[in-house]
């Protein structure tokens, strides 16, 4: 049997923030099977970690869909079972196939810190129709990363009341879409709400991996290094952003919700 964890990432309460299922496997024999486990799973993202060395993993990321090339939550999530039941101090390395390697601590106040690459956005010279056809409200800028397009709106009401033609959006693929906004609140320098309906579903609670882009991105235009996030979907989640050279360090909180084990 194999035993799984279900992790709330980005949140100090449970039901809130972007659940993650974590499972430590031997070896990746089986694509079918994780893929399956995936939509069994019915979360943004299972992880499968393999084990390489001490405090080292390979990690492999996985939603109802598909394979994802780079999952914030899901990581968080992992290195949150790796502190707290596999008992591990230090930094843990993530190796993964297409972001290179992500090192990961826990901080003195418990928050789990990770260390990404800067993937701020550049401008794009046609903005396709569907995206301006999938969302309800136009945006003033668009720009776009490797992994989406960013719709940045003037102020934060829109973005919350924004909604999606989530089929236009699909013609965006491999593309998502993170719709963001300065925040009217004084607790947050950013919101964002992101889409994502060619690769895992229609709306994705907390997204780790985009703030990759958010944060270098909010920070210019900001003149901030540090910065905090408020991910406004209806389950919302907290994200702390530092800017340090060509990295970009996401911490949070986690939560753990469930611990099962599978019979398949």
């Amino acid at each position: 049997m194999t035993e799984q964890w279900i992790v709330d990432a980005f949140t100090q309460v449970p039901f809130k923030g972007n659940s993650a299922a974590v499972i430590v496997v031997d070896d990746y024999q089986n694509e079918t099977w994780m893929q399956n486990v995936a939509i069994e799973n019915n979360l943004s993202e299972t992880a499968f970690l393999k084990h390489l060395g001490t405090n080292h993993y390979f990690i492999r990321w996985f939603s109802p869909m598909m394979e994802i090339d780079f999952c914030g939550h899901a990581t968080l999530a992992s290195a949150y079972v790796l502190f707290e039941q596999f008992k591990l101090t230090g930094k843990i390395t993530f190796s993964t196939e297409k972001v290179g390697d992500l090192v990961v601590s826990k901080g003195e106040q418990g928050k789990i810190e990770m260390t990404f690459p800067n993937y701020a956005p550049y401008p794009v010279a046609e903005i396709p129709t569907p995206l301006l056809d999938g969302l309800s409200i136009k945006p003033k800028h668009i720009l776009r990363s490797e992994q989406a397009y960013f719709a940045v709106y003037d102020q934060a009401s829109d973005l919350l009341d924004l909604e999606t033609d989530n089929e236009q959006l699909k013609r965006l693929a491999p593309f998502d879409v993170v719709a963001t906004a300065l925040s009217d609140d004084d607790h947050y320098d950013f919101v964002s709400r992101y889409f994502w309906p060619a690769n895992g579903g229609d709306e994705d609670p907390v997204t780790g991996s985009i703030h990759a882009g958010l944060m270098p991105y909010w920070g210019e235009r900001l003149n901030k290094t540090s910065l905090t996030a408020l991910q406004a979907s209806a389950r919302t989640g907290v994200l702390y952003g530092l800017l340090k050279h060509d990295k970009v360090l996401i911490s949070g909180d986690a939560v753990l919700f469930a611990k099962s084990q599978l019979f398949v």
